[in-house]
């Protein structure tokens, strides 16, 4: 890896180095209890909650650029919390450093379907996906490349439509420069490099937004509480296997293979229509990092015939509102219940 690279590594660990300033002050994830079912390299399978089966069974798919806790952030802010609560079964795949010749493929067909793999032989059930952003996409691919044990699919702002509905990214993707020439030597690409690149995209969402959210959440101190603890999660980021981000920025963001049917996975050429399972899909109307139609779009074309769309409207207190539904206020009091009242009443169908 060249200087440039190098520069960027380290960068990483300073910004791991400041989160654990966070941590001695109380603002560290607040993790539910769990147990690995498996490990593999890249991934870690993680069952939380007593042994007790559920009647319903949920996969979380975390966006695999930052850490996975963002789903159980503290113990009023919790998504694992919530889903225990209601007396479901979850799973959640831990995305750990990366292989750097695993791609789009690799995630999707052989990681996620060793998950499903795994939790279908220890429940016997059927597993709804539940993913955050490229964590959403990715869980998407599998249940068109893999339908068959998939009850279901809850998608919180996450893009499956690109090309003209690629928002703030778009200016990049116009550039012409290939993703292969992004640090070209290097195996993995470093997160402070992928935030560098979503900040000069967009430096409203990811800068100045934080910053005016900051200001609105000091007259509560459960935001502001809340606020620090997302500040804190987006100082631990992991770099990006050198193979997937040539294959998002390529194949899904530059060419839309996945909504033009051109996709292949597997050896399979897979598009919306192949997706069968409900879908529950949250978005934000005026994103500008994830513009609706990347996601509304997505959901008309989506094969299911079960489809419910829901906008969120965002809160103060969540630092970065393209996680705002998995932590704040409104998210945890309107959407979320919704969604597992939504899981409920396609387990009786």
């Amino acid at each position: 890896m060249n200087g440039i690279g190098r520069y960027f590594e380290n960068l990483d660990k300073l910004r791991q180095l400041r989160g654990r300033v966070f941590d001695g002050m109380g603002l560290g994830p607040g993790e539910r209890p769990h147990r690995t079912v498996f490990a593999r390299p890249s991934l870690r399978l993680r069952r939380y909650g007593a042994a007790k089966p559920g009647r319903t069974v949920m996969l979380i798919v975390p966006a695999p650029i930052k850490r996975f806790y963002i789903w159980d952030l503290s113990a009023q802010r919790s998504v694992v919390q919530q889903a225990l609560a209601r007396g479901i079964e979850v799973y959640l795949c831990e995305w750990t450093e990366p292989h750097g010749s695993y791609g789009l493929e690799d995630y999707v067909a052989r990681l996620l379907g060793q998950c499903v793999a795994a939790i279908a032989h220890n429940t016997g059930k059927d597993i709804f996906l539940a993913g955050h952003s490229l964590g959403g996409t990715l869980a998407a691919l599998y249940a068109a490349y893999r339908p068959a044990r998939i009850a279901g699919l809850i998608l919180i702002e996450s893009p499956l439509h690109f090309g003209n509905a690629a928002g703030a990214f778009g200016k990049l993707l116009d550039s012409g420069v290939p993703a292969s020439a992004v640090l070209p030597a290097a195996q993995c690409v470093p997160g402070s490099l992928l935030s560098l690149l979503g900040g000069s995209a967009a430096p409203l969402t990811f800068c100045l937004d934080r910053y005016l959210d900051y200001l609105a959440s000091l007259s509560s101190q459960e935001d502001l509480e809340t606020h620090w603890r997302v500040v804190r999660w987006t100082l631990d980021e992991l770099p990006l296997s050198r193979k997937l981000f040539d294959d998002v920025v390529e194949q899904l963001y530059r060419e839309d293979r996945f909504m033009r049917d051109e996709l292949l996975i597997g050896g399979e050429r897979i598009s919306p229509h192949d997706i069968h399972a409900p879908m529950f899909a949250v978005y934000e109307p005026d994103s500008s990092i994830i513009p609706a139609p990347a996601i509304v779009e997505f959901h008309r074309a989506a094969g299911s015939l079960r489809k419910t769309l829901v906008p969120y409207e965002g809160d103060v207190g969540v630092a970065l509102k393209h996680v705002g539904a998995l932590v704040g206020a409104s998210g945890h009091r309107e959407i979320w219940p919704r969604a597992f009242a939504w899981m409920e009443r396609q387990t009786v169908h």
